[in-house]
């Protein structure tokens, strides 16, 4: 079965927040609440990079480890979605994750912050495929139409690209071949601006 994933190329983002736009159009996500968004790392300096950032789905979800009522499970694809009906919106989620994916519609004291909201992956969620319900809570379902998820087709760079884990590292592997080498956004050298 495949595991989906995203990936985001560094090298190719131009920071024209169409995966951004994308989202929150197709899902109809709420003010303040951005489930994708670009980050841009040494903004104005000369070879800055920009890395458009959502939930990575991961293999073992530390969101779900943290998760005082279990609302989050993965899908057979590997997609980390969550039960809205059972969010008690403490938090816990926000903190475990690395990219910071969860997000709350209000900025209150805790536990009254709402139910928390992360990209779907365009995977719908536990309400019936297509209904009022599952469009409302979570947006469209556009895996159970055969599609991938908008933020990765409009990407006019093909930066950002969604689709099986394996054949994700093949087109990376196959471009990293081309360009003669890894990039430097990443790695000892970029964290800590010196050699290993």
């Amino acid at each position: 079965m495949a595991r989906m994933k995203f990936l985001c190329d560094a090298e190719r983002c131009i920071e024209c927040q169409a995966c951004v736009t994308a989202c929150k159009n197709e899902h109809e996500v709420p003010w303040g609440i951005n489930r994708r968004r670009v980050i841009v790392m040494d903004d104005g300096v000369p070879g800055e990079k920009a890395v458009s950032v959502a939930c990575m789905h991961c293999t073992d979800a530390p969101c779900a480890a943290v998760c005082p009522v279990d609302c989050f499970y993965t899908t057979d694809d590997g997609v980390v979605l969550h039960d809205k009906d059972l969010c008690i919106g403490c938090g816990y989620c926000f903190y475990a994750c690395p990219f910071g994916a969860p997000q709350y519609p209000q900025q209150t004291a805790f536990g009254v912050r709402g139910k928390m909201d992360k990209c779907t992956y365009c995977a719908g969620g536990p309400e019936p495929a297509h209904s009022e319900a599952e469009q409302v809570k979570y947006g469209t379902n556009r895996l159970e139409e055969g599609k991938l998820p908008l933020c990765a087709e409009m990407c006019s760079t093909k930066a950002l690209i969604a689709g099986d884990g394996n054949i994700l590292s093949d087109i990376y592997r196959k471009r990293l071949i081309k360009r003669g080498g890894r990039p430097q956004t990443w790695g000892w050298q970029a964290a800590y601006g010196q050699e290993a």
